[in-house]
């Protein structure tokens, strides 16, 4: 049985970490697995893939989720969110099954889910069903979901880390994960280019106390120009989110397509899913994003006054 593993556009490390983990737990039970990815696997979390090459079919997407007899779409319920890999899954004949934590009802072809949006990552929810499948976590498998755990949580600092989140992470240590190792992989090999582009970004930052908000604007070209990637601005916001007193940061960047795309992070009481919603996103209470119509000046005085109101509330 074939079974085609997806996540959405420029997969982050929660994202990522389930596929790998999914590729491990699925091939041990005698299917057939592929990673089939709209944007290429990302380079910073590619070291989960090592001697494991096989697995990543993004390149040939289309092709292995046509000839799937399941579709495993994961971290996102929503077509919207999956590229140019959307209008395949969207006709499909075989099962679309999802495991997502994102309170969105999503709009994915009918199939099983596991949803729940208090688990603080699609690995907890992984996690769970390969306990309750009989599938063993081996070393790999739970380096793969320590990776989900430990980017999803922000280092286990925001507020979605629970006391199960600890525990998971405990129990996926005693099985072998190395969290130096981990932690070397996913926090200490980041590129020259994304640390000069974040010099450009921070020139950027624009703090109003009255507001408790502070925001942040990728320069229009300095991600050619520095040679970055969008799986690589993972962390960028937290700068803006950093500042003394702020409980709102957002993060704005012009897409090749012309459409912006804004993240939002939230330290306070304020809901950035349902900020971002109103722009035709989502996500979490605290970290949400959305993508919207250019140019980039109109786009963020709209998203900044709509991010006041908010704050003021």
């Amino acid at each position: 049985m074939r079974v085609a593993i997806t996540t959405h556009v420029n997969a982050d490390g929660d994202g990522s970490g389930s596929e790998v983990a999914m590729w491990h737990f699925l091939s041990r039970a005698g299917l057939t697995p592929h990673i089939t990815n709209p944007t290429p696997f990302p380079d910073r979390f590619r070291f989960l893939l090592a001697g494991l090459e096989r697995a990543e079919k993004s390149r040939e997407g289309v092709r292995h989720l046509e000839r799937a007899d399941a579709i495993l779409v994961l971290d996102i319920a929503d077509l919207g969110r999956l590229g140019h890999l959307a209008r395949v899954v969207e006709r499909t004949r075989v099962p679309v099954l999802c495991i997502d934590h994102h309170a969105s009802d999503g709009a994915l072809p009918p199939g099983p889910r596991l949803v729940d949006p208090a688990a603080c990552a699609t690995a907890e929810l992984v996690y769970d069903l390969a306990h309750v499948a009989g599938w063993e976590i081996d070393e790999r498998a739970g380096r793969a979901l320590y990776v989900a755990l430990l980017t999803d949580t922000g280092g286990f600092r925001f507020a979605n880390t629970s006391p199960r989140t600890m525990r998971m992470a405990a129990d996926l240590l005693e099985r072998g994960v190395k969290a130096e190792a981990v932690y070397s992989d996913v926090y200490a090999a980041e590129s020259e280019g994304k640390i000069r582009l974040l010099g450009e970004v921070l020139e950027t930052l624009v703090v109003e106390p009255e507001h408790r908000l502070a925001w942040m604007t990728i320069p229009p070209g300095a991600m050619e120009r520095h040679r970055v990637e969008a799986d690589e601005l993972e962390g960028v916001v937290e700068f803006a989110r950093s500042v003394r007193g702020v409980q709102l940061a957002l993060l704005f960047r012009q897409l090749a397509s012309g459409r912006i795309k804004v993240s939002f992070r939230s330290m306070g009481s304020v809901d950035v899913a349902q900020l971002a919603e109103r722009f035709g996103g989502g996500g979490h209470r605290k970290a949400a994003g959305a993508s919207l119509a250019g140019p980039l000046d109109e786009a963020r005085v709209a998203v900044l006054d709509a991010a006041r109101s908010v704050a003021r509330a």
